[in-house]
């Protein structure tokens, strides 16, 4: 007797593959792609493309949409920590929690189903901003799948307190821990703290680095011998990296190899990388994004992300994954044959970097799908294909029908 399936998706297009299929889905799983099947119910999706859901690998939901309260900032990446530092004393977990539930509904209705979370714990923000986030977490996983990365903005060795703050996070739920060696006064010192910690609680780690674009000095390579020196390989990011931009071909080559060497992942965030990055030197000035995809190709683990939403860091922002990719294609010059691949660095790659088990479109997978108004990689990326509906754990979890027109009756097309 064949199986009745809960779900079956019909006439559906898949990454790389010029013909239409069928998925069936049960329990929550992914149980048959490309076959005859029976199931309860059935959604004929008229040839558009589905894809796994998108994966964002850095976004900060504690600092977001506070452009109401903060306008009119200068001074780059130092002049945008400092405005939100200003702030974070006086934040509270529902003010927290308000503004990252706004960001989290455009992210889910966007195609978004999995998030690392940035949260900033210091003795300025405390846990506030952090419980925040733990009840985002639990309120929303209907919809997504969230980690919470607890991180010191502003510093380490340099801020008394920091450090018991986030042991604290980690006793209390945090899934990984985070750093930004450059706004300490001791980078390395920071580095060596944050990676006993992370060994101490058996935790992965997702550092802020090489924000800008003097490509005198770096921070990668000791990042990358902790992580071999630890045994943490596969278990360590970076994002921004934005000095591999300005690097010459040697001192990129060399660093790409320790990245890879190292199983260190890097995440490109275009949008604050091209705002924050060289404002002091006008509209002449370089604006550096780490080239992901030539990391890509040197077998390193990449993503692209979204970072920050209307705030002094990034006053931008939809939380659109297919728009952030669709940047870096812009930035990068990187013409049509690649757009499937910038698609796997909202999709695949970020899941590799997050861990993320059973992710994808096969057999055994969780049914986390999202269904695109396109029919094909490349019009999905290149036209911005806007997300029609979504499948959380086999459960349709969003739904944005297609813009529809209206002309007038007299009208002859």
């Amino acid at each position: 007797m064949s199986t009745v399936h809960d779900l079956l998706l019909t006439n559906i297009r898949l990454p790389r593959h010029d013909a239409s299929m069928s998925l069936a889905i049960t329990a929550g799983r992914i149980a048959a792609v490309g076959s005859d099947v029976t199931a309860r119910e059935v959604i004929d999706l008229g040839g558009k493309l589905v894809l796994p859901g998108f994966a964002d690998s850095h976004i900060h939901l504690d600092k977001a949409c506070l452009l109401c309260r903060c306008q009119a900032v200068t001074g780059g990446l130092k002049g945008a920590i400092a405005a939100v530092s200003r702030l974070k004393s006086d934040f509270t977990v529902e003010d927290v929690y308000a503004r990252g539930e706004a960001v989290l509904r455009r992210a889910i209705s966007q195609g978004t189903m999995f998030l690392r979370a940035h949260v900033e714990v210091d003795p300025r923000a405390g846990l506030r901003s952090f419980e925040a986030m733990k009840a985002l977490k639990q309120d929303f996983a209907w919809a997504i799948d969230m980690q919470i990365c607890a991180f010191p903005q502003e510093g380490l060795t340099n801020d008394p307190g920091t450090e018991a703050l986030l042991e604290q996070a980690l006793a209390d739920g945090a899934d990984l821990l985070g750093g930004c060696p450059y706004t300490d006064g001791d980078p390395e010192a920071q580095m060596d703290r944050l990676f006993a910690m992370a060994k101490a609680h058996d935790v992965d780690l997702d550092f802020h680095l090489d924000f800008d674009l003097d490509a005198s000095w770096s921070h990668l390579e000791p990042l990358c011998r902790r992580t071999v020196a630890m045994g943490w390989q596969g278990r360590v990011a970076a994002g921004h990296v934005t000095k591999l931009a300005a690097m010459d071909e040697a001192g990129f080559e060399r660093h790409a190899a320790l990245l890879s060497a190292s199983g260190v992942a890097v995440t490109a965030l275009p949008s604050t990388d091209l705002y924050l990055n060289a404002r002091t030197e006008g509209v002449r000035g370089a604006r550096g994004v780490a080239p992901i995809h030539l990391l890509a190709e040197k077998g390193v683990t990449v993503s692209i992300a979204t970072n920050n939403v209307l705030n002094p860091f990034t006053p931008f922002g939809d939380c659109s994954l297919l728009r952030m990719a669709n940047l870096y294609a812009n930035v990068a010059q990187l013409g049509p044959e690649t757009f499937s691949t910038c698609l796997d660095f909202i999709t695949h790659h970020p899941a590799r970097l997050m861990g993320l088990e059973a992710y994808g479109i096969a057999v055994g997978a969780q049914a986390d799908l999202i269904v695109l108004d396109a029919e094909d990689d490349i019009h999905a990326l290149g036209g911005l294909a806007q997300p029609l509906m979504g499948f959380k754990r086999g459960r349709k979890s969003f739904e944005r029908p297609a813009a529809k027109l209206l002309p007038p009756a007299a009208f002859v097309f």
